[in-house]
């Protein structure tokens, strides 16, 4: 395993032979610390069918990017006043490894390598897949629960952002299936 992580910038994850490497062909699934492993194990298996790398891209919305530098880093404030100092985006070394750990249960191997930006989720999302030419973009459904819902309805679903704000076709993983007939997780808010 090769596990550089400059902050900022794709960082090599992962070094699996015959799992596409050199097509140029990438997928970017949006990741967040607790989210269910279902969503980057999908992702992985579309990555492999298509013969692409995998971009795990986490995205911290308490901050907003100043600034690209030349090296691939940003440079990010918080949108709270009260926390000082710009500071770069780096990718947390544990979740790092629990997505290692993660990924090397998938039944497919992969090439992977993880991205931390700041700002706004879908918009930076967005803006990751644009810039490596992803063939599709991989983010998991909403999870149920009134924080969740009253997120939801003031800033709207990463999802339904991205099926309208960009161009690559969005795929969402089911991360709680609701049975036929019950209440929706925004029905219960």
């Amino acid at each position: 395993m090769n596990a550089s992580n400059s902050p900022g910038s794709d960082s090599p994850a992962s070094d699996s032979a015959g799992s596409g490497r050199g097509s140029g062909a990438v997928v970017v699934v949006g990741v967040t610390p607790g989210q269910p492993e279902t969503v980057v194990l999908q992702a992985a298996n579309f990555a492999a069918h298509f013969g692409a790398e995998l971009v795990c891209v986490h995205v911290d919305a308490t901050r907003y990017m100043v600034e690209a530098l030349a090296d691939g880093t940003i440079a990010a404030f918080p949108l709270d006043p009260e926390i000082p100092d710009l500071m770069p985006e780096v990718f947390d070394p544990e979740f790092e490894l629990h997505l290692e750990h993660v990924l090397s249960g998938a039944t497919v191997a992969v090439d992977w390598s993880v991205r931390e930006v700041a700002g706004e989720p879908a918009q930076e999302i967005s803006r990751v897949a644009e810039e490596r030419n992803a063939a599709l973009i991989v983010v998991g459904a909403r999870q149920p629960g009134l924080r969740a819902g009253m997120r939801e309805f003031f800033a709207g679903s990463v999802a339904v952002h991205l099926a309208h704000r960009q161009t690559r076709p969005v795929v969402v993983i089911p991360t709680s299936p609701v049975p036929q007939g019950a209440a929706l997780p925004w029905e219960l808010a």
